[in-house]
């Protein structure tokens, strides 16, 4: 019992979330110990018994798969969390990654190859499918570098402080980013501490004035 790997499920397919269950339970050294339709399920009931991993698809009803990572992380820092989704676009698997998670893996994953990658993802690996992969290096050689890098910006206030500047509403950025009106308000208050400014005008004024590196 003691050198099983105690998974959670984040899914809201019943029949995606039972074939996992039964993958998991019936493969050798690994256990489900929850499989929960949604992100509010899964927090209620993670303090039960801590899992090793958290399997979690992103698009969930209620809250989205993203956002329930950062609750887990901040709470329990030591859970690693894979994404297992059919979401293959850019936005996704970047908001994924910033958010806390180690893992993104396509719901196509072949079983023998998932279970490897839960056992990888616990020995302080980061595995991703091979299309995955190749968006985060094309992401990373296409990555220019910060305007401001004394303020250690995150890669994701960059990019909201480039549609601030190009005059998007916090609504449009949303929207653009795929992610909740409140996440881009969080983002763009600890912008302001980072740049240490107290208005967007201010804000802007820096942005404009700094020379592109």
């Amino acid at each position: 019992m003691n050198d099983e790997i105690r998974i959670m499920i984040v899914e809201d397919q019943e029949p995606v979330r039972e074939g996992l269950r039964v993958l998991i339970n019936g493969s050798e050294g690994y256990r489900c110990i929850a499989a929960c339709r949604t992100a509010e399920e899964a927090l209620d009931c993670i303090g039960d018994e801590l899992p090793d991993v958290v399997l979690m698809d992103i698009n969930l009803p209620g809250m989205r798969g993203t956002e329930c990572v950062v609750h887990i992380k901040n709470s329990h820092p030591e859970v690693q969390v894979m994404m297992l989704t059919v979401f293959e676009n850019n936005e996704e698997i970047f908001t994924s990654l910033e958010a806390g998670a180690t893992g993104y893996l396509l719901k196509k994953t072949p079983p023998a190859q998932l279970l490897q990658a839960i056992s990888d993802l616990v020995k302080g690996g980061s595995p991703m499918s091979s299309e995955i992969a190749r968006k985060v290096v094309q992401r990373f050689h296409l990555s220019s570098p910060s305007r401001f890098p004394e303020a250690n910006l995150t890669s994701r206030e960059e990019e909201i402080l480039s549609y601030l500047a190009k005059g998007y509403l916090y609504k449009e950025i949303a929207a653009s980013l795929f992610i909740n009106i409140e996440t881009v308000r969080t983002h763009i208050h600890k912008i302001y501490q980072k740049l240490q400014v107290r208005t967007r005008t201010e804000m802007l004024l820096k942005y404009l004035r700094q020379p592109e590196q």
